[in-house]
């Protein structure tokens, strides 16, 4: 799937863009803040994956690295990166805007957004998720390529994810929550395809694995 420094990025930024235009509790924490507290704060809270991120990509780099001899196991994890690639594509596709949006009222507390920006991506699940059964496979595909090209896919991946956070911030500050624009429901089911077909190469490469 990873061939090259450049397939690399490109797949750090479909991945990136992915994770961060999909609603989730860091993107709806990005948009409350906004509402609440202005831009810059909302772009504080879209900074986050790049505090909580690095030890979840460490921890699942190296597990999957120590299961590299083993067919059978690389085989079945891919398979799972599949079936996460695959329920985030369904969640693209049948996603609807929500009925209400965040509350613009100010609190009377400071805002502490990069603490909840952290808090909340330590706290979802999803990066765990992602990381053991898609990026972590994909990491090491790099990897093997060299470390120029591990670093093309992972810093694409984190300016990809936090600049689509920002923008989806500075969107909101500008003409209100986007998550119930036309525009924000065609570009949910563009990434819905995306994933589709990058669950299809999992499980091509999970198949090809089992039977090695």
């Amino acid at each position: 799937m990873i061939s090259s420094a450049a397939t690399a990025a490109l797949s750090g930024m479909a991945f990136g863009l992915s994770s961060g235009v999909t609603p989730g509790p860091l993107l709806a924490l990005v948009i409350a803040q906004t509402m609440a507290h202005g831009p810059r704060e909302g772009c504080k809270v879209a900074l986050a994956p790049l505090l909580t991120d690095t030890p979840i990509v460490l921890a699942a780099i190296l597990l999957t690295r120590s299961a590299a001899g083993h067919g059978l196991v690389l085989g079945a994890l891919t398979l799972c990166g599949s079936a996460f690639l695959l329920s985030c594509a369904f969640g693209c596709l049948r996603w609807q805007p929500p009925g209400r949006a965040p509350s613009d009222r100010p609190t009377a507390k400071g805002p502490g957004s990069i603490r909840k920006g952290v808090l909340a991506n330590f706290l979802n699940p999803g990066p765990y998720l992602f990381w053991m059964t898609v990026g972590a496979p994909l990491a090491l595909q790099s990897l093997d390529l060299g470390w120029p090209v591990l670093a093309s896919f992972l810093g694409a991946f984190s300016l990809t994810i936090v600049s689509a956070k920002i923008g989806v911030a500075l969107l909101t500050w500008r003409s209100g929550p986007v998550l119930g624009s036309r525009g924000y429901m065609l570009a949910m089911k563009g990434l819905g395809v995306m994933l589709l077909g990058y669950a299809a190469l999992f499980v091509r490469d999970g198949l090809r694995l089992l039977g090695s």
